[in-house]
């Protein structure tokens, strides 16, 4: 009777998980597909531009829609490289990327952690504003804000650039969520000790933030490596131009010479597919880890 018992609970047991098994699959599958789906979307132009970037341009004018050529040449990268300033852009562009991700992490990730562990009069109307500015679209500030360069002489620096990228509402609501699921006991020992909230937050929390860092770093400079509008508006020098304005040049100065125009193109996303291929890892853990605590 026992060895009949146990096998009539096994055979119900997976007559009941049968179908939440075969559900699972089939979501999972589904998933794999969209997935798929959507890299083939993605990956199709970009392998078209790659291609295009090798072959000729009289080819590519007599039929720009064949893939692949029988006379690959790198003629259009060494066009690009030789009669351009684009290793300088690339420099520019490091430099204004780099130091707006580093000053965006320290003084949001501060503000972040003074919205989530301290108290003080205001409080609620600073995290309204904040929403606020993630409202008001980037584009509806750049004239106030090219006026107030110009009075202070700093069009056409690098100041120009990185002062904008630092005050990121998202990336103080990500600091700030993240703040507020670690313990808040860490923070009030350490403050039973004799630490004061600035010692609190550079030894306590900040190490124990670097998912949300991560994340916030990336997304910094992948935002400010990307931005074409304000660049436009501010730089008016070939030297201190980045990669998006000085493509944006050669787009207009190149005309029909697509090989050229595609050439640049992939100088200029190799940077940001370089970064997503070493922090791929950094990103998904930022991102699970920083959208999720309350």
């Amino acid at each position: 009777m026992s060895i009949e018992s146990a096998s009539d609970r096994a055979e119900f047991a997976t007559d009941t998980n049968g179908p939440h098994v075969s559900s699972g699959r089939t979501f999972r599958t589904l998933c794999a597909v969209v997935l798929v789906l959507f890299a083939v979307i993605w990956l199709i132009p970009l392998l078209w531009t790659v291609d295009l970037s090798f072959r000729p341009d009289g080819e590519i004018t007599l039929d720009p829609t064949t893939w692949w050529t029988s006379h690959p040449t790198l003629a259009a990268y060494r066009s690009v490289i030789g009669s351009t300033d684009i290793l300088t852009w690339y420099m520019n562009s490091f430099l204004t990327a780099a130091i707006s991700a580093l000053f965006a992490v320290v003084c949001c990730s501060m503000a972040g952690f003074a919205l989530a562990r301290t108290r003080f009069a205001g409080r609620r109307i600073m995290i309204g504003l904040l929403l606020i500015g993630l409202l008001v679209p980037p584009q509806a500030l750049m004239v106030p804000m090219f006026q107030e360069f110009a009075s202070i002489g700093l069009t056409n620096t690098y100041w120009a650039l990185i002062l904008p990228s630092v005050a990121v509402p998202v990336a103080v609501f990500v600091f700030l969520s993240f703040f507020a699921g670690i313990p808040a006991e860490l923070g009030d020992a350490a403050r039973v000790d004799g630490a004061n909230w600035f010692r609190v937050y550079s030894t306590i929390y900040m190490p124990l933030s670097r998912p949300a860092v991560s994340a916030v770093a990336i997304f910094v400079f992948v935002w400010t490596w990307n931005s074409l509008l304000w660049p436009l508006l501010v730089l008016s020098s070939t030297r201190t131009m980045t990669i998006p304005v000085g493509l944006a040049s050669l787009t207009s100065t190149y005309g029909a010479r697509y090989a050229e125009i595609m050439a640049s193109a992939v100088l200029g996303a190799l940077p940001l597919l370089a970064v997503f291929v070493l922090f791929q890892r950094r990103i998904v853990e930022g991102m699970a880890s920083t959208g999720l605590k309350g």
